[in-house]
């Protein structure tokens, strides 16, 4: 299946649009890199483009096809969107790699892709290098990469010569394979040219402003979709400026000197935040002050000026619901939260809320020049536009199964679409499962409602084949540190069966959960029991739990410590 998006001007594809930034406002500060102890560095457009063009003079010395593949492996850096332009400017094709990924799929991604080379960028272990890139690809060491003994990135630059006519890409051109986070199996890889890419970016912008003056903080992989389209293509649609992450530990200070305009985080990690302004003020009392009219205003203006997003116009959340009294939590403080949806095979783009309103439950309208359908049979959302991919890279079978006839794609998303044209997901198609007393079993909308307690920071609902479900709930830090006491762990006990009742007393009785299991150990994309965006993988818990689950229904009790 091939995706025409030739109708995609060509001065807006991402390498162009960095060929403009590069020319036009050369003095400007384009990235800015954490080092270290407090020290930073900062790149112009010019001195960007400077060292790119070099590394693609130096990737186009060394005489491969035009559209061959090279790997990015490591976490975000100035040095991985440099890296990603001096392949375009070769001609050549990025393959981004999640820097979480163990040996065996890291080789599958480097081979399945037929990778010429790879750029090794920052890693908190090096456990999957060894095994993981095969001999004969070309190795090249980025800034902040660990000590592996290869060429650097700043060797290479200091001696190559600067490519002085850079590829220019159709809007057709393949620009990129990006392969699946995957919930199942081995990742897919997502093929999306330069034009899908420019397209989607172009039709984002038409509902959500952003200009040059913005400033973002990269965080999230930039192996991901989510976080390539709104932070790399934004800023390079833009011209405008983005910051990185150093670490966790220095996250709060990295924000702080960011003050991003423009911020897109997980769930999970909104969730996060607010747990951290309770750690600070306890919700009754923060809650009656944000309900004073003057007060509260101010009151929302520190509390978000602490968490580094007091100049922020646009936030976002994606890859999994955001609960109602979270949004409104922080509607509260100030801050306009919008949902996005969309998946790697739509660059990402398919529907978002309109910034201004509130539609809590929903991801709002499709973007412009986007479709929405749902399938009668099985409720699938399906949607079609020029975001869609090429295919999958080397799959024309799996291609042709997530691919309908007649060009939709089938998004395996569940959802129904309100009277006022916003669209409501309801679970995944492949989610549902039979109890042993043949009835259907969504799990996600019984999980959004669990998820609303401030110590469950992820939780799964199984039981396939059992007489009721049940659901493994997984705590926060914060939480498992408090139950080291016995008195807290009682009161936990009674906080989580009190919260069993109430989800059960809004669910069908067939869907009813006969239990909660509280684990205490993390599910991290480290352990594979989460996607590197926090998705639960239920085959993993499955694999980890599902040996136990008759046994805990048969100690008869709501909770169980596991």
């Amino acid at each position: 299946m091939t995706q025409t998006v030739s109708m995609t001007n060509q001065k807006n594809l991402a390498l162009t649009k960095f060929l403009h930034w590069e020319s036009t406002q050369p003095n400007k500060v384009f990235l800015t890199q954490p080092l270290g102890n407090g020290a930073v560095q900062t790149w112009t457009w010019a001195q960007a483009g400077n060292e790119v063009r070099k590394m693609a003079g130096w990737l186009t010395e060394q005489g491969w096809p035009k559209g061959s593949r090279v790997v990015i492996w490591g976490k975000n850096s100035a040095h991985w969107i440099m890296a990603d332009l001096a392949i375009w400017m070769a001609g050549l094709v990025s393959v981004p790699a999640y820097p979480s990924f163990n040996a065996k799929i890291l080789r599958y991604v480097v081979e399945h892709s037929e990778a010429k080379a790879c750029f090794i960028g920052k890693l908190d272990d090096t456990n999957a290098y060894a095994e993981g890139i095969p001999e004969g690809v070309l190795q090249v060491a980025l800034a902040l990469s660990p000590p592996l003994g290869l060429p650097s990135w700043d060797d290479i630059v200091a001696k190559a010569s600067a490519l002085v006519a850079p590829s220019t890409p159709a809007p057709d051109d393949l620009a990129t394979i990006i392969y699946t986070s995957g919930t199942t199996g081995m990742p897919k890889g997502v093929m999306q040219t330069f034009g899908a890419l420019a397209w989607s970016m172009q039709s984002v912008a038409k509902r959500i402003p952003m200009d040059g003056n913005d400033r973002y903080l990269s965080y999230l992989p930039l192996a991901h979709v989510a976080e390539r389209m709104v932070v790399e293509q934004g800023v390079l649609q833009n011209g405008s400026q983005v910051f990185f992450a150093e670490s966790l530990d220095t996250f709060i200070g990295d924000i702080q000197r960011a003050r991003p305009t423009v911020f897109f985080s997980v769930p999970r990690l909104w969730v996060k935040f607010q747990q951290g302004v309770y750690g600070k003020v306890a919700p009754a009392k923060l809650a009656c002050l944000l309900s004073i009219p003057l007060l509260g205003k101010l009151v929302g203006k520190k509390v978000l000026a602490g968490l580094g997003l007091d100049k922020c116009k646009i936030a976002a959340g994606g890859a999994a619901p955001m609960p109602a009294d979270l949004l409104g939590w922080y509607r509260k403080l100030g801050l306009d939260l919008i949902e996005v949806y969309g998946m790697t095979e739509n660059c990402g783009v398919s529907h978002s809320t309109v910034p201004g309103s509130f539609k809590p439950g929903t991801v709002g309208l499709p973007y412009e020049g986007v479709e929405c359908r749902i399938d009668a049979q099985s409720s699938e959302i399906q949607m079609r536009g020029p975001c869609l991919m090429q295919g999958y890279y080397k799959e024309e079978e799996k291609t042709a199964q997530t691919m309908t006839a007649d060009g939709w794609l089938r998004t395996g998303d569940q959802g129904v679409v309100q009277p006022d044209g916003c669209l409501r997901i309801t679970g995944r198609v492949k989610d549902i499962f039979k109890t042993s007393k043949g009835k259907y079993v969504a799990p996600a909308p019984i999980e959004d409602l669990l998820v609303k307690h401030p110590d469950v920071e992820a939780c799964a609902v199984t039981g396939a084949n059992m007489s009721q479900p049940l659901a493994v709930v997984m705590l926060s830090l914060d939480a498992v540190k408090r139950i080291a006491d016995p008195a807290q762990k009682h009161a936990l006990t009674a906080s989580l069966t009190h919260l069993l009742q109430e989800v059960n007393r809004q669910l069908e009785h067939h869907e009813q959960l006969k239990c909660l299991a509280v684990v205490t150990t993390s599910w991290t994309p480290e352990n594979a029991m989460v996607t590197p965006t926090f998705k639960v993988k239920r085959a993993s818990i499955e694999a980890a739990y599902a040996l136990h689950y008759q046994a805990w229904v048969d100690l008869d009790q709501p909770v169980v410590w596991v």
